[in-house]
């Protein structure tokens, strides 16, 4: 198993939000907010006339992987807290890891702005990113049909 991104982050995480910040606001951002509820977080902004919604379970702190120690013993719960903090920190940089890719790969042209953020879009109206709406007609779809080879996606013929 691979070691996740910042697993040993030292980096607390209001300054990985006000990165995020600093980012989305360097690349146009015109409003920016930063939301959480106990296993909740979400960055939301608005860029180029769209609002992009990051909405990301954070750990459970009664989860055992902070509770319980590799062998199955209880931790303290100053060291169940810092096990936790360790998690929430890791995924605020790796959620300010994708949005700062995201960017750049839109500033050096690999992608376009409205491909790019398209499933963390929220239609006007509307409180769910365009990807949240379709997930589940996705897994639908997925279950009831097989996927296409590939190759006649690039011209060519499946037969062997």
């Amino acid at each position: 198993m691979s070691r996740r991104y910042a697993a040993d982050t030292s980096v607390p995480m209001d300054r990985s939000i006000s990165e995020v910040r600093t980012t989305v606001r360097r690349h146009g951002a015109s409003e920016f907010a930063h939301m959480e509820s106990d296993t909740q977080a979400a960055i939301h902004f608005t860029m180029r006339g769209r609002r992009i919604l990051f909405r990301r379970a954070m750990p459970d702190p009664k989860d055992a992987d902070f509770t319980k120690t590799e062998t199955g013993r209880d931790r303290s719960a100053s060291a169940a807290e810092t096990a936790w903090e360790q998690a929430c920190r890791s995924r605020w940089r790796a959620l300010a890891l994708v949005i700062k890719a995201k960017l750049e790969a839109v500033e050096v042209g690999i992608v376009v702005f409205e491909d790019e953020f398209l499933a963390n879009t929220v239609p006007p109206g509307a409180s769910v990113t365009f990807g949240e709406a379709v997930r589940e007609d996705m897994r639908l779809a997925h279950e009831k049909r097989e996927l296409t080879p590939l190759l006649p996606y690039l011209g060519g013929s499946s037969a062997a």
